[in-house]
């Protein structure tokens, strides 16, 4: 089947969907211009300030949940399950679920004065579900930390051309921070300066690249495990604002060449249609689900929408375009990199480092994905398709890194040193290195163990940021079924894949997944059970009424 079918067709329903489905959930939250938003009303010039245009902030919250998810899940589940039902829940995934979970999480925020979910579920529920919420979004920061640690680490040690843009791109972030913030420098050319500078970069990996030798991968796990501890206490402008803004303009440029690429080469998709119901992964249902999050549904950008978007909308009709938009434009990237692995790369056959399954022994999904991207757009860039491909793709995963550090440590300063009154952990150094601690023990095993336990946590954050909006919703006398069914949906698939996952841990001794897997269930009871009473309470007042 021709790629360029997939991509009409899917472009077709992601317009369908943002401009009818979108639509009816704008209605549910009756949004209004004339509206005061958090930013607006709150204005303190440092958390709460309304951007200059909507654009800005789509890019700041664009760039903040387009991490390496969407990319890592669907190069997985394309080889296990075939690339048809993969594209399905990444299509359909976004436009039922992903973009209402997205838009209702940032509108359920600014109706309660731009606070983070997790105050959300305190202010519907009460103090122990937010306590229990936080555990949630904590462990699965951590597991997101050591996914991301071990396969970056993974790359640098197999491609040593990635050396240098990767960690050059952090300087190059510090100077261009510096040109804006100290020397004054008009935005626009601090922009070409930092973006030229990054391809230079990427010529000199390819001239000049850095192996490190035996046990090339624990050190990069270190390397990279320590640059997350380290910026992520450091002050936002030095380091994060300009670096985001920069990978924002990486991931666009990056973005528009692959769909350009494809529209010139339009090739054929090699990978199976469908593969098998049942897999060494698991069967089709649940485990696609959670291994494939961001780019269909992801709980991790209602941490986004709540703890930063939220403070900064200027106008509430930009809410559609931020929220749901910007979720759909990320189920895009998905559907991009899907079909770089399956279309640019081939199924079986005597084609030397262009074969899907076998790149993808020993989980070199990275390299998996830039090597199928680098064939796509090989019209555009020649040779160095590849090293752009990883390079675009190694940019997010240090966004990632460090902000699910930062996240991390502000939810774990709350929860332990706030709620449990263990006060020593509140201190930023500590709470930082108990989480680098854990994710780093996690990391140097394998990480295709982890990614699904963290794709069921992150799940299952998603399944109740939906009940907490849902909740909103019963109490303002709203149907809440667009809210209350995929929430459902999401918690029965997220329980049985964790189930799944406890069992086939155990046999093997990994007592620590295991734990967590646990735990998590354990939460998802206790927090579900606070949920239904306040729904079936908040019902029977709307009845009475």
């Amino acid at each position: 089947m021709s790629s360029l079918l997939v991509v009409i067709i899917a472009a077709i329903i992601f317009i369908m969907g943002y401009i009818f489905y979108a639509k009816r959930i704008a209605k549910l939250w009756d949004i209004k211009s004339e509206n005061e938003t958090p930013a607006k009303k709150y204005y303190d010039g440092v958390d709460y300030v309304p951007a200059k245009h909507w654009l800005i902030l789509f890019g700041h919250h664009f760039s903040s949940i387009a991490g390496a998810g969407p990319i890592l899940g669907p190069v997985i589940a394309g080889m296990v399950w075939g690339w048809f039902p993969t594209v399905l829940w990444l299509v359909f995934g976004s436009v039922l679920l992903g973009g209402v979970h997205d838009f209702s999480a940032l509108m359920a925020s600014i109706r309660t004065g731009g606070k983070s979910i997790a105050d959300v579920c305190e202010t519907t529920m009460s103090k122990r579900a937010k306590m229990i919420f936080a555990s949630f979004i904590w462990l699965t920061l951590v597991l997101v930390i050591a996914v991301f640690a071990s396969a970056a680490a993974k790359t640098l040690s197999s491609t040593p051309q990635v050396v240098i843009p990767t960690f050059g791109l952090i300087f190059i972030a510090i100077f261009v921070g510096f040109l804006i913030y100290k020397m004054k420098v008009n935005l626009p050319f601090a922009t070409v300066i930092g973006i030229g500078l990054l391809f230079a970069l990427i010529f000199f990996g390819y001239r000049f690249p850095i192996s490190i030798g035996p046990h090339a991968f624990e050190i990069w796990v270190f390397i990279l495990l320590g640059y997350s501890y380290i910026a992520s206490i450091m002050p936002v402008n030095i380091l994060l604002q300009p670096r985001d803004y920069l990978a924002a303009f990486v991931l666009f440029i990056g973005l528009l060449a692959g769909y350009i690429g494809l529209f010139i080469t339009h090739p054929v998709i090699h990978t199976p249609v469908f593969i098998s119901f049942n897999s060494a992964k698991g069967s089709l249902w649940p485990m696609l689900f959670v291994i494939v999050a961001c780019g269909a549904i992801s709980g991790f950008h209602s941490l986004i929408s709540g703890g930063t978007t939220s403070k900064q909308l200027a106008d509430e009709k930009d809410a559609k375009r931020i929220g749901y938009g910007a979720m759909i434009t990320e189920s895009v990237l998905a559907v991009l990199a899907l079909l770089s692995v399956t279309a640019g790369l081939y199924w079986k056959g005597n084609h030397p480092g262009l074969v899907y399954p076998e790149l993808m022994k020993g989980g070199n999904w990275i390299k998996t994905f830039g090597t199928g991207y680098g064939e796509i757009v090989k019209p555009l860039f020649g040779v160095f398709g590849l090293l752009i491909g990883i390079t675009m793709l190694k940019t997010f995963i240090l966004t990632t890194l460090d902000s699910a550090t930062r996240i991390a440590r502000y939810i774990g300063e709350e929860l332990f040193g706030e709620g449990l009154k263990l006060k020593f952990i509140a201190n930023k150094y500590v709470s930082t290195a108990i989480i680098i601690g854990f994710a780093l023990y996690l990391s140097l095993g394998a990480w295709q163990s982890i990614w699904p336990i963290f794709g069921a946590s992150n799940q299952l954050v998603a399944a109740l940021a939906l009940f907490v909006a849902t909740t909103l919703l019963v109490a303002k006398g709203k149907n809440s079924l667009y809210t209350l069914i995929p929430a459902i949906f999401m918690l029965v698939t997220t329980v049985t894949a964790i189930i799944i996952e406890i069992k086939l841990f155990l046999p093997k001794g990994k007592i620590l997944l295991s734990v967590i897997g646990f735990v998590l269930l354990i939460l998802t009871i206790v927090l579900l059970y606070d949920v239904v009473k306040v729904i079936i309470r908040r019902g029977t007042r709307q009845k009475v009424r």
